[in-house]
């Protein structure tokens, strides 16, 4: 009999393609699956095919939700999970009540990083940093199986902890119809994941006072969306800048098919973004659309890789706005050749095979 996997995250798991994934290939291979999250941010009806709950928090800001969350997580845990039970745990705001329990029962635990999260922008120099740090230093040395999100961040943990996570890149699946490339005009340059700092939104947006026949697409929404409304419009740029809100998944896919150039600019701020390997890179390149990506690690490797766009020479706008016309001047069927190789190698049904055999080893142990 396959046992039962509980996964659970600080999501309200409706925009979460990440869980959705891991969900789908583990009751697609025959496991029991249990997924929790919880309502911070709203509960958006969804259909999943495995039974799922979420935690309803009262809480009325981040720093309690964290508390309450993890507090009622370990009870719900302590009530459903027994001997037969897989957890896996979704970053470091799940891990300890998953960590305890798995103690206490003597069952396996998975801890899945999606990134460093003690190095995060939003909590940089704060208390709650210096909580987080401690709570990933007390825990992640005694983590038996681990997977995170980029080599970078394998490396910056093995480095830190002595860990070997495994890597478990967030690509899509494969886009099995035929692609069309629309002829656009004017032409399209495409921003999709949260409106927060350092993406390097505020300076995409300036470097539109120097690009003639594009429009900017913005897909999400995240705290730094008024903000970059209001810089539109004190630049006078309506008519070139568009904001499309947060979108489920399958919409923003058919959004992404549309454009002549996305972007992964992401600027240094901290760790945790300078290692990443952002799920915007991947997405574009399955939907085979060129990008203009920042030299930061994992996406200079990707380059460096397959010619798959190109990299900006700083943040500066007018940089923003050559490598743009760069990728335009050459046209999307030009990068397709590469970008049909890099989306044969960068896709979930290569790395979902990482993950089954992760869960495989948990049996065992």
């Amino acid at each position: 009999m396959k046992k039962k996997i509980i996964i659970s995250a600080f999501s309200n798991l409706y925009t979460d393609q990440r869980i959705e994934k891991i969900c789908n290939t583990l009751y697609e291979n025959g496991y029991k699956v249990e997924l929790i999250g919880n309502d911070w941010n709203g509960a958006e009806k969804m259909k999943r095919p495995y039974p799922f709950f979420r935690i309803s928090l009262i809480s009325r800001s981040l720093k309690t939700a964290y508390f309450e969350f993890n507090w009622k997580l370990y009870h719900h845990l302590k009530k459903n999970a027994d001997t037969n039970s897989v957890l896996y745990a979704n970053d470091l705001d799940a891990l300890l009540p998953n960590y305890l329990i798995s103690k206490k029962l003597n069952i396996p635990l998975i801890f899945d990083s999606h990134e460093i999260f003690s190095e995060m922008p939003a909590i940089q120099g704060k208390l709650s940093q210096k909580l987080w740090r401690y709570l990933e230093k007390k825990l992640v040395p005694k983590i038996k199986l681990m997977i995170t999100a980029s080599a970078s961040y394998a490396e910056w943990f093995r480095r830190k902890y002595g860990v070997n996570p495994v890597v478990l890149q967030n690509a899509p699946e494969k886009i099995s119809f035929k692609i069309t490339i629309p002829q656009n005009k004017p032409q399209i340059l495409l921003y999709q994941g949260a409106i927060n700092p350092f993406r390097g939104i505020d300076k995409a947006i300036m470097a539109m006072h120097h690009l003639e026949n594009v429009i900017f697409k913005i897909a999400g929404d995240g705290p730094r969306k008024k903000e970059y409304q209001e810089l539109v419009i004190k630049e006078n740029l309506q008519n070139k800048v568009q904001f499309l809100g947060k979108l489920h998944p399958e919409d923003l896919r058919k959004i992404t098919l549309t454009a002549d150039c996305g972007m992964s600019i992401e600027e240094n701020g901290g760790e945790s973004y300078f290692y990443s390997l952002p799920n915007k890179v991947l997405d574009c390149i399955q939907a085979q659309v060129p990008l203009i990506m920042s030299g930061l690690p994992e996406m200079k490797n990707i380059k460096n890789q397959f010619d798959v766009g190109e990299l900006i020479a700083d943040h500066q706008p007018e940089s923003i706005a050559g490598a743009v016309r760069m990728v335009l001047d050459k046209g999307r069927n030009n990068y397709q050749p590469e970008l049909k190789k890099a989306a044969e190698i960068l896709c979930w049904e290569n790395e979902e095979i990482k993950l089954i055999n992760v869960v495989e080893n948990a049996l065992r142990s």
